[in-house]
């Protein structure tokens, strides 16, 4: 008898194991089962009992539900090593998270005995449950992990006398049918207080410790303020004295919560997706936002592994503790706050004024528009409350102020940060409504500026990058300006995470279901996957004009010429080329002839693709580079796009061929001692390639120009995108102020090299910053990844950040040389 275990990479438990030995006992057992899976297809799946146990008695188990990037996993780890340093217990932990940059639900999995801990596979039930996020209760059955009589620990904005009427009824339902203790404590604030924002890992842990009486609560506190040091030693003394603080005030924070006798909450817990979702969101994508996947049927799983766009608008993760709120009378309608938003939460609409004087919600805000381009209508700026990671971006940007009664600049802005959730049942419908109203005729407003290119639909929303997350930027944009014919190949990494993830997919069509198709094959071989998709896009539209200048003989020649001469290089022939392809469609389709039934599959590709490429430094500068220079030399249309971290972000930060000199990153823990590759210019070598070197905090128009040139530009094009990152040790909210630093200390030249002014007896490279202004110590010693050397080793700190100030001074040179060569 044989079977296989672990299919999907589903858990392998004690249920399933008895499951396996009971099927050799049956009369007729079942030969090449599966375990784990509900294989409803071939039916090859044994049932299992899931509540069976085989853990000996006195074994402790807790269970902890964190935000991703709030600490909780990291904490977890150290309270093992606590429990195993300090008791007689042997310890085991196991941590549960996708791959969402940051902000979606960590799990953490303890298990404590006095002996030996033999239960490899996660737990199913706890005597200990914590809940780090308030928000996690109104979407996830996390009681239904609870123990009868075990202990409940929740962070709570809301103290032990509210907090029973805020929480769903059947959270309330279940505390009470299961006798549980309750405890609530508000870790966000105390964390705030302290400087520590959204970090409530230490608060936790010692809520834990304080609760559960694993430790006596003195040696519990000393044990965490050493796991303090050595977790963030190399953050600085302020970052360790503000985490001992914490755990120093948690315990007199926590509060008991005495259960009613009744569950009485008006609050109900929401289901995964709306009623009116599509029915393959409804049946699949909900199960694996709610946590039950692994429940799925095989039946359900797509045929060809192909899953829809656009899902993420479902998801709904409701993360944001603060989010923007417009001021209209304030704002300048610049549209900066929409562009640097990396989850395309905050949007702009221009719109006619009918839409806001009436059907509106009584809180929906609007002004007069202030241009030109669509004069007489009214101006919303709107932001997705249950969407928006509240990393306050936007905030950050805007250039405008509310003035006083005397005409003075206040501290408060045209969009200011305000707590989420009094004003998110107002907001999200007001979201709703603003979703409804009808794009504004892009025709009118020149879409290729800053202002303009976010009056159109952004097709890359909700992703699960970071919050503040410096790449996300690039790709929406890319989405807004070309979006609507956008064929994109994605190097594994951060962008191919947060770009196609499970459950849900960031990729979104527009009103009239045209948006970018995605795709993911390896790291290595990423620009030879997006030129396979050029060279067919190619040899379809080849065959296409074959196919229609057989039929021109057939009759509709003047309305067949007039496809395929049509120049499509503006994006209102493209629409308009579409209208006349929609009209042989219906022609072609009436007809019996088998060349018209051949011709119709392959008419979509008289629309030229615009094929993007897309990846990080790790792939572009090393594991793909070869690939990258093959496809670049090639001289076919393709774009590629780098999001240049100067790490390898998504595995962790280690370092990479982008990342600059006296940076520390893993496998470079006494700081890189050599200088960064400069991927741009070895491709102007070429001579026949666009290449340019943007940062959109820095300068959002030359951003926007040379995207407009890239896709334009009829051969290969390169642009290189500074993107901040979470790995750089920084304040994200304030990601392009270090943009900015990075331009102006000449670390991150702004250029263009346009092989086509060549031909008009130009100098290809246009340099778009100045001469460095400011001391590159300036941007360096704003990031942790240059103070972290400082601090460990000032002497070789020194030397390096010199040996830097030469790259950036002989670089800068270099570029000021060649724009300033006669051609």
């Amino acid at each position: 008898m044989g079977g296989r275990y672990g299919l999907a990479s589903k858990e392998f438990n004690a249920g399933m194991a008895k499951a396996v030995l009971d099927n050799l006992k049956a009369k007729t057992p079942k030969n090449h089962f599966t375990i784990g899976i509900v294989d409803d297809v071939t039916h090859s799946s044994l049932e299992w009992d899931e509540d069976f146990e085989s853990e000996p008695d006195g074994t402790h188990r807790a269970m902890f539900y964190g935000l991703g990037a709030d600490g909780t996993v990291g904490a977890n780890k150290n309270s093992i090593k606590i429990i195993g340093k300090a008791t007689d217990y042997n310890a085991q932990g196991y941590f549960v998270y996708d791959s969402k940059k940051s902000g979606s639900m960590t799990t953490s999995h303890l298990r404590f005995s006095p002996h030996p801990i033999r239960s490899i596979y996660l737990i199913h039930k706890a005597e200990f449950l914590a809940c780090h996020a308030f928000p996690f209760l109104e979407r996830v059955d996390i009681l239904g992990h609870l123990r009868p009589g075990g202990t409940f620990l929740l962070n709570s904005p809301y103290p032990a006398d509210e907090v029973w009427d805020r929480i769903p009824v059947e959270v309330q339902q279940a505390l009470i049918d299961k006798q549980a203790k309750f405890y609530v404590i508000d870790a966000y604030s105390l964390a705030k207080s302290l400087g520590l924002g959204g970090r409530i890992n230490v608060i936790m842990q010692t809520a834990f410790f304080a609760i559960s009486g694993v430790l006596p609560e003195e040696k519990a506190l000393k044990m965490i303020e050493l796991a303090v040091e050595d977790t963030y030693g190399d953050k600085g003394k302020a970052v360790v004295d503000m985490n001992v603080r914490a755990a120093s005030l948690a315990a007199e924070r926590i509060q008991k919560v005495e259960l009613p006798a009744k569950a009485t909450s008006k609050h109900h817990m929401h289901p995964p997706v709306p009623a009116d979702a599509p029915e393959f969101v409804r049946r699949v994508t909900a199960e694996m936002i709610a946590y039950r996947g692994d429940k799925l049927p095989v039946s359900l799983m797509p045929v060809d592994g192909t899953y829809p766009t656009g899902t993420t608008r479902y998801e709904k993760r409701n993360i944001a503790l603060e989010i923007p709120v417009w001021e209209p009378e304030a704002c300048i309608q610049c549209n900066q706050c929409s562009f640097v938003c990396p989850h395309a939460t905050i949007r702009v609409k221009a719109y006619d004024p009918k839409f806001a004087n009436g059907g509106a919600p009584k809180t929906f805000k609007s002004i007069d528009y202030k241009g030109k381009e669509y004069a007489g209508m009214k101006y919303t700026v709107q932001v997705a409350p249950e969407d928006c990671t509240g990393c306050g971006a936007c905030v950050y940007v805007c250039p405008a102020f509310v003035k006083d009664e005397k005409g003075q600049k206040t501290e408060r802005k045209a969009i200011n940060m305000a707590a989420q959730p009094p004003i998110r049942e107002a907001e999200a419908a007001n979201w709703e409504y603003f979703l409804a109203l009808p794009d504004p005729d892009a025709k009118l407003a020149n879409r290729f500026t800053v202002k303009g290119s976010q009056f159109l639909p952004a097709m890359f929303e909700f992703s699960g990058a970071c919050g503040g997350c410096g790449e996300t930027p690039y790709i929406k944009l890319a989405t807004q300006l070309f979006g609507d014919r956008m064929v994109v190949a994605n190097a594994t990494g951060c962008s191919s995470i947060y770009g196609g993830n499970l459950p849900t997919t960031p990729y979104a069509p527009r009103a009239d279901g045209r948006g970018p198709a995605w795709s993911n094959s390896l790291f290595e071989d990423n620009a030879e996957f997006g030129m396979g998709m050029r060279l067919t896009a190619d040899k379809l539209g080849a065959f296409a004009r074959e196919m229609l200048e057989r039929l021109r003989a057939k009759g509709q020649a003047e309305f067949i010429d007039s496809i395929l001469q049509a120049d499509l290089t503006a994006p209102e022939a493209v629409e308009e080329t579409r209208v006349r392809l929609d009209a042989l469609r219906a022609h072609l389709a009436g007809l019996k002839d088998p060349e018209a039934q051949r011709a119709l599959g392959v008419l979509e590709y008289l629309v030229p693709r615009s094929v993007w490429i897309i990846g990080g430094d790790g792939w572009a500068y090393d594991i793909g580079y070869g690939g990258l220079d093959h496809v670049l030399a090639s001289g076919r249309n393709v774009n590629l796009l780098v999001l240049d971290t100067g790490v390898y972000s998504n595995t962790g930060g280690q370092s990479s061929k982008a990342t600059p000199r006296a940076a520390v990153a893993k496998f470079a823990a006494a700081g890189k001692d050599m200088p960064k590759k400069d991927l741009g210019a070895i491709a102007m070598t070429y001579g026949n390639i666009y290449v340019a070197q943007v940062a959109y905090g820095a300068n959002m128009t030359q951003t926007v120009r040379a995207f407009k040139e890239a896709e334009a530009y009829p051969g290969p094009s390169l642009i290189v995108a500074y993107a901040h990152c979470i790995n750089h040790g920084m304040d994200m909210m304030s990601g392009t102020d270090l943009q900015k630093d990075a331009v102006e200390s000449g670390f991150w030249p702004l250029f263009r090299y346009d092989p086509t002014l060549a031909a008009e007896g130009k100098n290809p490279l246009q340099l778009d910053s100045k001469a460095p202004t400011k001391n590159v110590e300036d941007f360096m010693y704003k990031q942790v990844r240059f103070k972290a050397l400082r601090q460990a080793d000032p002497k070789r700190a020194q030397v390096l950040m010199e040996s830097l100030r030469k790259d950036v001074i002989s670089r800068w040179k270099f570029y000021e040389q060649m724009a300033n060569l006669d051609v």
